[in-house]
């Protein structure tokens, strides 16, 4: 075989290899394209619901029941103070809302985690980041806040950011 046999082969391969991804590559970006996502919900279904989480458990299971996008749903009460219904049971002392919120798969945070006395969060999270224990979770009700709010379940949690409080 001559070279220029070889170097046709070799561009006709080259060629017919780039024709073919030109083919398969349309037909593979429209398998790739992103879900529409569904509207919006209401904003005062949320606002409801992160308000039922406060105070009320069988209200909270009977909406998210209803509307399950509810979980993660954020409120904005204005000027920067955002919560999630699962917030507004940490600060309210509310364990069994907070623990119904994460059996459903609720996003934790330490606020609720020192509020239901979980010390081994706190810690950790403290540990990684120092400067939170000064942070502030829904309505800047601060750290210590919840862990008073979650009562006797809570008091190792309060007695160590106490601890913490006078370093």
């Amino acid at each position: 075989m001559s070279d220029s046999n070889s170097l046709t082969r070799r561009v006709f391969i080259a060629g017919a290899a780039a024709t073919a991804a030109g083919l398969v590559m349309p037909a593979m970006s429209q398998q790739t394209t992103t879900p529409v996502k569904p509207p919006p919900l209401p904003a005062d279904l949320v606002k409801q619901f992160v308000i039922a989480a406060h105070v009320d458990l069988d209200k909270t299971k009977e909406m998210l029941g209803n509307e399950p996008r509810l979980l993660n749903a954020t409120w904005d009460w204005g000027g920067g103070d955002f919560e999630m219904a699962i917030g507004g049971s940490g600060h309210m002392g509310r364990r069994d809302i907070a623990l119904f919120l994460l059996s459903q798969g609720n996003r934790m945070d330490m606020f609720v985690a020192a509020m239901l006395g979980e010390l081994e969060v706190v810690k950790a999270t403290l540990s990684a980041h120092p400067n939170l224990l000064s942070s502030h979770g829904p309505h800047g009700i601060p750290l210590i806040a919840h862990a008073k709010a979650g009562g006797d379940r809570a008091k190792e949690v309060l007695a160590y950011l106490e601890s913490m409080r006078s370093k």
